[in-house]
């Protein structure tokens, strides 16, 4: 896929993740939710989530996946932080590693920030919390797949067999997806939080491959 296309793209998905939340807020606000609180497209919201029900093994198993791909960010961490040391300059690190620290502190800002806002609230108390959360993205959602994703993308330029690379690029699409669809099956949250989280990490990872390409350094290093 061409550079600017991966920008036009992401913009298209960004403008999505905004107009869903305008719908969100506008379209079918119905006070069904615990406590009384209002969610917006009540009306798919509730018939999905009352034929999926709550499933707590699904939800146990994403925050586990969730977790565990966090271990990625710390692999990236380590080589840039070993980089550094080696070079002694912060401008001698890989383009590559800078970018993805780039995009995991937006996507920790982005955590914190809908962690506060209220868009949608969880259609079920969990556990150990005495008041209704905030669900809108699925915030876990967005972690998980943006880390996966761009684990993903980035896969091929740091490990120089393609056969090694390729299994775990399918093994962390893979994961990716058990875990959006085990998500929505845990009933932990509405369907429209899922495709929030959905929409919010295309529109991040499309970006990032798109500064990625600008950069040249992970094309020419793949292509060698």
């Amino acid at each position: 896929m061409k550079t600017k296309m991966k920008f036009i793209l992401s913009c298209v998905c960004f403008l999505l993740f905004i107009g869903l939340i305008v719908m969100i807020k506008k379209v079918g606000v119905a006070a069904i939710g615990p406590e009384g609180t209002e969610i917006g497209m009540a009306g798919i919201n509730q018939d999905f989530h009352q034929s999926a029900g709550l499933n707590m093994g699904w939800y146990k198993l994403t925050e586990y996946l969730g977790y565990a791909s966090l271990a990625l960010v710390g692999v990236f961490a380590l080589a840039g932080l070993v980089q550094l040391v080696k070079r002694k300059s912060l401008l001698k690190v890989d383009r590559t590693i800078l970018a993805l620290g780039g995009l995991y502190v937006v996507v920790l800002g982005l955590y914190v920030a809908f962690d506060k806002i209220a868009i949608n609230y969880r259609p079920e108390i969990l556990e150990g919390e005495t008041h209704v959360e905030p669900s809108f993205p699925s915030s876990h959602t967005m972690l998980a797949c943006v880390v996966l994703g761009s684990a993903a993308l980035v896969m091929r330029q740091y490990i120089s067999n393609r056969t090694l690379a390729t299994a775990l690029q399918v093994i962390a699409v893979a994961v990716c997806v058990v875990l959006v669809v085990g998500r929505l099956l845990s009933g932990v949250h509405w369907l429209t939080d899922i495709i929030g989280g959905v929409l919010i990490s295309l529109a991040l990872l499309l970006l990032f491959s798109g500064i990625r390409d600008m950069l040249g350094e992970g094309a020419a290093r793949e292509a060698a």
